[in-house]
């Protein structure tokens, strides 16, 4: 098998998990004639048909709420959102009804959310955020962000069988950009809430996820060719459950720690990381925890202006510069 891109796993996973178990289905606004916005469930409805592929309305808040029941009868739906943008269309079901439910009233609710999400694309504000802080605060939810085709598949086949709800971040940016070779045969499935050392380092700790890995490394090996200074690299690739044991020991291990992540700095989810790391390993620290984030505005369509306001690898390397520099 030639290597797969992120959207190509992505399509991979549905396709084998949809082929174990007759129960899991798919729904979304042109995901069964269409193929979908960006093709990920092409083909899908000709191997599986419209009982199990099933084109909605445009009402994102009836797309999940439709999962939800069909999930308390036993079945597991995989909805999609056209553009995460628009899930908060459907806030209250996912928060108030989705996420409750299982505590509430003992109502099974094994569905996963997912879409395309993030920026780099000159989508302009509807079509470009990552809005993972604003379900991050709901007990109940997983939230899921990979950022390699191996993650891509492996993740949404572990979101498919996991008993709780999903929302599972795509980012349409890495969907055809990143490629990996999958041929070992491996029916791998990626653990929800496990992090993974996407680059090995001694001098400084960069904790970010999805596409924000790529420019992670990406500073890292700049900074080591120029600089001689090694940076670990965590990918989280899970936000619910976040992986404690993970960052606390790569922060033990280089004493310096920066946070990137795509979406906007303010109540970002940077801040619930650095408040972890103060409470359990505040006295390993050589220096501020930092962040470079996106800048607290909506994303333009202009490409110079989404370039200032979302996170760049050059602002990446000035960060960590400074920060190995304290």
């Amino acid at each position: 098998m030639p290597e797969v891109t992120y959207l190509e796993a992505l399509r991979q996973g549905l396709i084998e998990e949809m082929e174990r178990d007759p129960n899991v289905f798919i729904l979304g606004e042109d995901i069964a004639i269409y193929g979908g916005a960006f093709k990920v469930t092409d083909g899908l409805l000709e191997r599986f048909g419209r009982d199990r592929v099933i084109d909605t309305p445009i009402s994102e808040a009836a797309i999940v709420g439709a999962a939800a029941g069909a999930a308390h009868m036993g079945f597991r739906p995989v909805a999609e959102m056209q553009f995460i943008d628009f899930i908060s269309c459907a806030y209250d079901m996912l928060t108030n009804y989705v996420a409750t439910a299982r505590y509430r009233a003992g109502l099974p609710t094994p569905i996963v959310v997912r879409g395309p999400s993030g920026g780099y694309v000159r989508g302009g504000p509807f079509h470009s955020q990552m809005p993972e802080a604003a379900f991050f605060h709901t007990p109940g939810l997983k939230l899921v962000c990979p950022a390699t085709a191996r993650d891509a598949k492996g993740l949404i086949k572990a979101a498919v069988r996991d008993d709780d709800p999903v929302l599972y971040f795509e980012h349409k940016y890495l969907y055809r950009r990143i490629k990996e070779d999958l041929s070992d045969g491996v029916d791998e499935i990626t653990p929800i809430g496990k992090a993974r050392i996407a680059r090995e380092g001694r001098d400084l700790t960069i904790i970010t996820w999805s596409a924000m890995v790529w420019k992670s490394l990406e500073a890292a090996e700049q900074i080591a060719a120029d600089d001689g200074a090694e940076i670990e690299v965590l990918d989280l690739r899970t936000l619910l459950p976040m992986d404690d044991a993970a960052i606390l020991t790569t922060v033990k291990k280089t004493n310096k720690v920066l946070i990137v992540h795509e979406d906007t700095r303010t109540g970002g989810v940077a801040g619930e990381i650095t408040a972890r790391i103060n409470e359990g390993a505040f006295e390993w620290l050589d220096g501020p925890i930092m962040r470079v984030t996106a800048h607290d505005t909506p994303l333009p369509y202009a490409p110079t202006l989404e370039d200032y306001v979302l996170p760049q690898t050059d602002d990446i390397v000035r960060a960590a510069r400074w920060l190995l520099a304290y």
